[in-house]
């Protein structure tokens, strides 16, 4: 499975980890990951440590996951990008939109 999640229970934040690409192939895993949650933990971590790509429809879904935690509102950190996966992240300006590390 290229997608897993948990409440990480000191913070009680959802953590969802990629491993691999991060392609239209997760599509339904990452949104498995949190819509079936209620409620919605306030804060959310993507952990990229083994994510070795992303793609277009990567970014797409993290937009979704943005808008249904809450658009501007939403506690979102990207966090252990590589260095090409921050690259990509950072020309698309999601710098702007999520905590990136």
């Amino acid at each position: 499975m290229a997608v897993s999640a948990k409440i990480d229970v000191p913070d009680q934040s959802l953590v969802i980890s990629i491993i691999g690409r991060f392609d239209f192939s997760s599509h339904n895993d990452f949104r498995s990951a949190y819509e079936s949650l209620d409620p919605l933990p306030g804060n959310i971590r993507i952990d990229m440590k083994q994510a070795s790509f992303i793609d277009s429809s990567a970014l797409g879904m993290l937009l979704i996951l943005r808008d249904f935690a809450g658009g501007n509102d939403a506690n979102i950190a990207i966090t252990h990008c590589n260095a090409e996966v921050r690259s990509i992240l950072e020309v698309a300006n999601f710098d702007d939109l999520f905590t990136i590390s």
